[in-house]
Order: C-alpha cells, then structure tokens, then sequence
C-alpha cells in the first residue's frame, strides 16, 4: 500500500493539511468498517497523508461517534454488525447529520450503490478500490463539508429559535435562553431535522450516547424541561410530539 499512498500524496494539489482557511486543523476522518486489517490499514495510510482518523468496528458505534458531529468525512461500510451501514446513514440523517458519508459498497453491487444514495450517502467506492481513488473521494467531501459549515457559521435556526453550537448559546427572537449542555444537544438535535421527526431511540443515541443504560424516558423529560425554556415563556409550542414515534420542531408553531 506504500506506493500507492505515494503515488496519492498529490491528488488535485492539496495535502489533508487545513480545513477550508483553518490550516492548523487537519481533516478528521471516521472510519466505520468490521474488518480490523482493512481498517487499521486505511487509518495508517491516511494518517501518512495528512488526515486525522478514528475506527469504529460496529454500526452502533459509528452512529455514535458520526452523530457528534466531530468529523469532516465518513467512510461507511455496508455490512456492519449491529447496525448495518444502510441504517447507520440513514438514522444519522434523521438525526440532522450532515457530515458529508462515502460508502463502500460491493464489486458491481449496483443495488448497494442506488440504496446508498437513497439512504442520504453523499457518494460510494466499490470494494476492492485503488487508495488513490478513496484520497481523492475523501478530499473532494472535505471541501463540500468545509464549504457547507462555513455557510451555516455554526448556527442552527428554524424561525426565531436559533442555537449557535460553537458558542453553545440559544435565543428565541432577541431574547437569550439559558440552557444546560444536555438540554442544548436535544434541542440541536430537533434543529437540524426540522421540520422532519427524530425517533426516540436516534435522540437518545445522539444526546446521551449509545451506551445510554438509564431509563429512556429521560428523552420526555429533558423536552419537557426544553418545552418550559423556548415554548411557554414564548406561548409556542413548537416542540411537538409525535405519537410512537418521537419528536419533531416546527418553527410555525
């Protein structure tokens, strides 16, 4: 793998060295694929390409770690155990992920290919691929994802009920609401969906984390306590409940 990841360091003039006019940042990776040779080995070459990477083994632990928004790229494999890579894409777009996701799908698997895209897949590689196609895959997604958290500034708004998830502040039209930390992910969480509905079982996975052991009411009642911070004071109520299902925001309300 040594001459291809040589033959790759060039790929469109550009190292993994800077995030889009952030040149002290390195581009971070998630990894998310079962077989440990085949990670560990894409992690080694792109960490000597200039990029960050984390592994996770299983698709519970990728819709983790990818719903923290913490990372430039995804690269999804399908057969995951746990949580196939199809639902781990799509539960991470429900959950408002927009880290932009390159899938590996099977040699000639066309039908991957359709349901990867389906599933909110940004684009796909079939197995086996040349290291120097995936750089460039990998590199092309970091300037889309770049581009698209430079135009948003780190700010989610429906409405007048905006988060700024940099600052971790909230305000309802000109007025600050305070919110503890747990409090704010939820409502983040709601934001970036918008107007779609989050399942139940997705918020606890994204704001309490997957290894959550407690009781999963606790989703009630932290919307309950977010319900009396950015609704009632307002006479809103546009944290709405969706009967079996989970919840939803819409900023009309």
């Amino acid at each position: 793998m040594g001459s291809v990841r040589t033959a790759a360091a060039n790929v469109d003039g550009r190292t993994a060295e800077g995030v889009l006019g952030h040149p002290e940042r390195r581009a971070t990776i998630l990894i998310v694929e079962d077989d440990t040779s085949m990670a560990h080995s894409l992690r080694e070459g792109l960490l000597d390409e200039g990029f960050d990477a984390v592994l996770a083994g299983d698709g519970d632990e990728g819709f983790r770690l990818g719903a923290s928004a913490m990372f430039d790229v995804i690269v999804l494999d399908i057969m995951l155990p746990k949580r196939n890579g199809f639902r781990v894409c799509r539960d991470l777009r429900a959950a408002g992920v927009a880290t932009p996701i390159l899938m590996l799908t099977a040699k000639h698997g066309d039908l991957d290919e359709a349901e990867a895209l389906d599933t909110g897949a940004d684009s796909f590689l079939s197995k086996p691929f040349a290291f120097v196609v995936l750089l460039a895959r990998l590199r092309a997604l970091v300037r889309r994802g770049a581009s698209m958290a430079s135009s948003q500034q780190g700010r989610l708004q429906r409405g007048d009920l905006v988060v700024d998830v940099r600052q971790r502040r909230c305000w309802r039209a000109a007025t600050e609401i305070v919110l503890t930390s747990r409090e704010l992910d939820l409502l983040a969480a709601l934001l970036a969906a918008s107007p779609d509905v989050v399942a139940k079982p997705n918020l606890l996975d994204l704001v309490w984390g997957s290894d959550f052991e407690g009781d999963p009411n606790v989703v009630e009642v932290y919307v309950g306590y977010l319900r009396r911070k950015v609704d009632q004071p307002f006479e809103r109520t546009s944290i709405q409940t969706v009967r079996g299902v989970g919840y939803r925001l819409d900023s009309e309300r």
